[in-house]
């Protein structure tokens, strides 16, 4: 090993698999949010031997999850600095940057001027404007949207303008151009809209089905991130799943989709099967997208029993320099009044097979420290944000 400590990192975000509330949860409307806590009440204890193992209830107690003897990783919880609770904020910070400005999320649908100028640009009148579920508003407006030719915008808990439209009567083209002309409207900082998403679409009233061709028009961090130190200093920074739209393809060497949760372990353990020096980064984001936001704790508890079981793999396959770090981007308690992210601690499991037994780590001030971390061990420019904990790991 030439000059790092560990030749790849594995890093995982089960994205909003928060801990328990933050200090300031108050701030965010957030009291009393406890996103893993409380999905275990409600299963009446989660079976997740595996991250058990790791010592994930070193970290604070979950009902059923045992606090094992001697766990194999390091461990501790992370706190949120930026001044947010979406998935793009609590990314980049995990990259090194401080995100003051939060993303705006609009409850009560998008601007009425911004709502016209799209309208007077695009030639084309807009329905729906308000939060809700991309196959529910294809249901409610699909047909009005083929006879009429509006465009149907629609938003979520996250900071996302929607753009949903069928393919034969808007060409994919004109869609994406639309979206395009929408992206520049909503960089004005009065907006501060994290994504554009396209969302086509085919099919007949009672029947639509969005197609493969959906795409993201994000923004680029606003500053450089310890992923695009890594790629201009010869590392590989393979992204798997969301990684790649929440960076707009910032620093990324490989981009790997994901269907799934379960799809996006298997991509892992792909990444674990290739010959790289860097970092492996992947987002799980169906624990956030189909549970949380649905508030659906049962099907979030399956979830996270689902992904413990793949675990195995993940350390079978891990070889003696490599390194496994995971963490959340924020908390979603799918019991928690509202249907927006929750400003809550995330867990911090750090593990290597050289490790001789895992011990508690002080508490991150802030998700960079994990940024910090990753550019000590490749000896890249270190981030203003956060500080490594790569010493404390022996």
């Amino acid at each position: 090993m030439s000059n790092h400590t560990y030749k790849r990192i594995f890093l995982v975000v089960m994205d909003s698999v928060g801990i328990g509330e933050a200090p300031d949860a108050e701030k965010f409307g957030d009291k009393g949010s406890d996103t893993l806590g409380h999905i275990a009440e409600k299963m009446n204890g989660l079976k997740m031997p595996n991250m058990g193992k790791l010592g994930l209830s070193h970290i604070r107690e979950i009902k059923g999850i045992d606090k094992v003897e001697k766990p194999l990783a390091y461990y501790t919880k992370m706190q949120e600095a930026s001044n947010g609770k979406d998935t793009m904020t609590g990314h980049w910070e995990i990259m090194g940057l401080n995100i003051q400005t939060p993303f705006r999320v609009f409850p009560d649908g998008f601007p009425a001027e911004l709502i016209s100028e799209l309208e007077t640009r695009t030639g084309r009148k807009i329905i729906g404007n308000k939060p809700a579920s991309g196959t529910e508003i294809l249901d409610e407006l699909g047909e009005e949207h083929m006879k009429t030719g509006s465009l149907i915008v629609y938003t979520s808990a996250d900071s996302v303008l929607q753009i949903a439209a069928h393919e034969d009567i808007i060409p994919i083209e004109e869609q994406y151009d639309i979206c395009k002309l929408a992206r520049e409207l909503t960089l004005d900082e009065k907006y501060m809209v994290g994504r554009v998403i396209a969302r086509p679409f085919l099919g007949e009233p009672g029947n639509f089905k969005r197609t493969p061709n959906r795409h993201d028009y994000a923004l680029k961090p606003f500053y450089r991130t310890v992923m695009s130190e890594l790629k201009d200093s010869g590392y590989d920074v393979i992204a798997i799943g969301k990684i790649s739209d929440i960076f707009d393809g910032e620093g990324i060497t490989k981009s790997l989709r994901t269907i799934s949760n379960m799809d996006g372990m298997d991509k892992l353990v792909d990444s674990l099967n290739m010959e790289f020096t860097g970092l492996s980064f992947l987002n799980l984001v169906d624990f956030d997208a189909l549970f949380g936001h649905r508030r659906d704790p049962i099907g979030y508890g399956k979830a996270l029993e689902e992904y413990d079981a793949r675990l195995p793999e993940v350390f079978e396959k891990m070889q003696d320099d490599d390194l496994l770090i995971i963490t959340a981007d924020h908390g979603n308690d799918p019991v928690h009044p509202g249907t927006d992210h929750t400003r809550e601690y995330v867990p911090l499991l750090v593990y290597s097979k050289r490790m001789m037994e895992g011990k508690d780590l002080p508490i991150c001030e802030t998700f960079a420290d994990i940024g910090a971390t990753v550019a000590e061990n490749f000896n890249v420019k270190m981030p203003s944000f956060g500080k490594s904990f790569l010493k404390e790991l022996n």
